[in-house]
């Protein structure tokens, strides 16, 4: 196994990735759109303890939507759903979504959201994503390089005392399936073990992460009031993993679930109270049979995308938080992981 050629979800033949993002003060927030000019078969999981999110009972297995048009991802914690809105409504111009009449606009394009906290991250709690910054996402939407780090829905967030981030990855499998994650990582838990380490960093593929080594440096002291909000600190991490494998809903849903222990490899800890956690899967495969659980034959296949799935999420979030970049608030700096432990990265 090989990261794909961009080591990017935009791998797998049938992802866009578009983001907006604004950090000039007082915002520090943005939004992330995954687009699938094709559609893809999807399932979510949501496991921890605060999650917001908008159309994602009609992925359940049981419900009878065979298709998405887009995923969003953003900031703003509730009030950033109405981005949403504005992606509905560049598919809708497009003829994009489910048929409903016979007239060329006559659709309704299904679009999951996800958000997470980063309200006041910027000093401002009413500087948020606007409702328009969904269909600007969309519209710069391309299967390149996926900008990582400060970018889009992972302008704002953070990671326990460092600067937190939108990170992907990608793996290339032995019989040619593509397997991608993109991540936004806004966690109340850590990333790094006590030594300072990455903790996913282990899974690199290849030399992909043989330049980190264990840092010297002490790690830096916890923000008190870090969301300018009194009461716990509010987080969240949503995730995309998507596959040109052919899965049906139910084997969709079974990788979303899956590729939660990605976060818990990268992660400690995770799906708290106060974290959101949300993962949604896509197939982009638009022809041929789809793998099923209840298919014994299918298991093998569907075992190892499931296993790249979870992995790459892994490493795309140690790929987060190498990107993401030192920020100034009203609440104090937030470091980046590349700030705060220099002698992580060999210089030989």
């Amino acid at each position: 196994m090989k990261p794909g050629p961009l080591n990017a979800i935009t791998d797998v033949p049938g992802v866009l990735v578009g983001q907006v993002e604004r950090v000039d003060a007082p915002y520090l927030t943005g939004t992330t759109v995954v687009y699938l000019p094709d559609t893809a078969v999807a399932g979510v999981d949501a496991r921890g303890g605060a999650p917001g999110t908008r159309e994602t009972d009609l992925l359940s297995p049981v419900n009878s939507n065979g298709g998405v048009n887009a995923v969003v991802l953003t900031g703003g914690s509730a009030f950033g759903l109405d981005t949403a809105g504005s992606v509905m409504h560049w598919l809708e111009a497009r003829g994009e979504g489910v048929r409903v009449g016979q007239g060329e606009y006559d659709v309704v394009p299904i679009v999951p959201t996800a958000v997470l906290f980063d309200l006041a991250r910027g000093g401002d709690f009413k500087a948020r994503p606007e409702p328009a910054w969904g269909a600007d996402a969309i519209a710069i939407a391309a299967d390149g390089p996926v900008a990582m780090g400060n970018h889009g829905a992972g302008a704002g967030a953070r990671a326990r005392s460092l600067k937190g981030g939108v990170g992907t990855a990608s793996v290339r499998l032995d019989d040619g399936t593509t397997v991608g994650a993109l991540v936004i990582v806004n966690a109340a838990g850590s990333t790094v073990d006590a030594d300072g380490n990455l903790y996913g960093a282990r899974l690199g593929l290849g030399d992909e992460f043989t330049h980190l080594r264990t840092p010297v440096e002490p790690p830096p002291p916890s923000a008190p009031g870090r969301n300018l909000i009194p009461g716990p600190s509010m987080n969240t991490v949503i995730a995309v993993v998507a596959t040109d494998a052919g899965l049906d809903k139910a084997a969709a849903t079974r990788m979303a679930m899956i590729a939660h222990d990605g976060l818990a490899r990268a992660i400690d800890p995770i799906h708290t109270l106060v974290d959101g956690d949300s993962i949604f899967a896509l197939s982009t495969r638009s022809d041929g049979d789809r793998l099923s659980v209840n298919d014994p034959t299918a298991l093998a296949r569907l075992e190892a995308v499931y296993a790249a799935g979870a992995r790459t999420l892994t490493r795309a979030i140690v790929h987060a938080m190498l990107n993401a970049t030192s920020v100034d608030t009203p609440a104090g700096a937030i470091p980046s992981y590349r700030d705060a432990y220099p002698s992580a990265f060999r210089t030989d």
